[in-house]
């Protein structure tokens, strides 16, 4: 018998059912069997704001422990990474991405434009917290952490203290609780996070595995990541406002095209920076750096901190 691979995760109910889902598609694709091993990491021990953690926060444990060799690959939230790649380890694997936007989970079954003025919305992310602002419906944001089951609970649980949370859909939808989905919200609305909804399967760079690993790879779901993550690694530079990017394939008359939107946005919400760029699939990466460089262009930079 092979012994398993063994898959480092988080041990949160998504974590945990993004590995497995993960681990299942490899072992049908394979033959190969997979173990999950949980992993605890900072930002699973701290009860600081998202906000406040620092990128890779969720990450660095996992990582830690692929370079040690004591799991053989790792499954993150693509969007939790941070930008620069780590010397070592490389994303062997984009699976099929989940959908992107965001969710709105309210009492009484109400759409965004429904909730009364003064209503509180709960969300973790600064991007989401400075788009809801820019909308203008006088609701009161209050800024949340916790995993999505907890965040639920702060609309629909016995000590519910919330109108509505707003979330990522792709993690309510791998936890099976899409039926408490009040409004799924238009990116125009509500533009997601650079990477949202997919996964990176991520292992040691002079592995046998990558090679086994790439059996999950969905080349149009990792060229809307990589044009998306371009433009949010050269906008890191200069520009740590609230920054949303978005990018689908589409075919076009010379064969498959990236319509890739960016944003960046005050945190109060009172200015916006919103462009887009389209280009093919092979050029994403040079697709998100060339938006970046019209945001910036455009002023970008000065929404830094912005609360004015």
């Amino acid at each position: 018998m092979t012994a398993p691979l063994r898959l480092g995760t988080r041990g949160s109910a998504l974590a945990l059912a993004q590995s497995q889902l993960t681990a299942d598609a490899l072992t049908a694709a394979t033959g190969r069997p997979v173990e999950l091993v949980r992993i605890v990491t900072s930002g699973d021990r701290s009860n600081a704001p998202v906000a406040q953690l620092g990128v890779g926060v969720f990450v660095s444990a996992l990582r830690d422990a692929l370079l040690a060799g004591e799991i053989d690959f790792a499954v993150h939230s693509y969007k939790d990474l941070p930008t620069a790649a780590p010397a070592g380890l490389c994303i062997a694997a984009v699976p099929p991405r989940e959908d992107p936007r965001d969710v709105l989970i309210a009492k009484g079954d109400r759409k965004l434009a429904e909730l009364p003025p003064g209503s509180t919305i709960g969300t973790g992310a600064v991007r989401r917290i400075a788009q809801l602002h820019a909308l203008g419906l006088e609701l009161q944001v209050t800024p949340i952490r916790g995993n999505v089951d907890s965040r639920i609970a702060r609309v629909h649980g016995p000590e519910a203290d919330l109108d509505a949370v707003v979330l990522a859909r792709a993690g309510v939808a791998r936890l099976g609780r899409t039926a408490e989905i009040t409004e799924t919200l238009d990116p125009m609305l509500m533009l997601p996070a650079p990477a949202q909804g997919a996964l990176a399967v991520e292992c040691r760079a002079d592995s046998d595995l990558v090679e086994l690993l790439a059996a999950l790879d969905h080349a149009p779901s990792r060229a809307a990541v990589v044009a998306e993550r371009a433009m949010l690694a050269t906008l890191e530079a200069g520009c740590s406002a609230p920054v949303a990017a978005h990018a689908e394939l589409a075919e076009g008359e010379d064969g498959d095209e990236i319509y890739l939107r960016g944003a960046v946005i005050s945190p109060d919400g009172t200015r916006a920076i919103r462009l887009s760029r389209t280009g093919t699939p092979a050029d994403a990466a040079e697709i998100g750096k060339a938006l970046a460089a019209d945001l910036l262009e455009n002023g970008a930079d000065t929404l830094m901190g912005s609360t004015e």
